[in-house]
């Protein structure tokens, strides 16, 4: 597995990638109906503006896994659910970090997520609930270093 800067020819198949993971991640914690707006549409949409600032981990030649950073706040790390353990989370994680990344925000009970940043040495500076999707969420603020 590799990891690469994205392209703005990768924001259609991202955003599908996107759909999947986010569909599986947080079958547990978010609604459905909060689920089904979050489509390939909705991410392409993201993804149009923002490629620039995305890395792409790649296996076998298909995208497996992404990651969104801005101002070294990492807004989204997600793997394809049948790329998931093969260690292309932590290559894009790495990657981030090596380019600056320091911060990220986690659904509190977002377990498997907390484990794998718990386990690649972020920290828990703070929990604390927001609006997201209508509702009144928790969330943890993860930092490195």
């Amino acid at each position: 597995m590799i990891v690469r800067s994205a392209g703005a020819d990768d924001v259609q198949a991202l955003a599908a990638l996107a759909e999947r993971s986010y569909r599986a991640a947080f079958a547990e914690i978010l609604e459905a109906e909060v689920l089904q707006d979050r489509n390939e549409t909705f991410f392409a949409e993201r993804f149009s503006s923002s490629w620039q600032h995305m890395l792409v981990a790649v296996s076998d030649g298909r995208s497996a896994g992404f990651l969104l950073m801005t101002d070294g706040h990492i807004d989204m790390l997600f793997m394809d659910p049948v790329a998931s353990g093969r260690g292309g989370g932590a290559l894009l994680l790495k990657e981030a970090e090596r380019r600056g990344g320091r911060s990220l925000e986690c659904f509190r009970d977002n377990h498997a997520a907390r484990r794998f940043y718990e386990r690649h040495g972020w920290h828990v500076e703070r929990e604390y609930d927001r609006e997201f999707a209508g509702k009144s969420r928790s969330f943890v603020f993860y930092v490195k270093g």
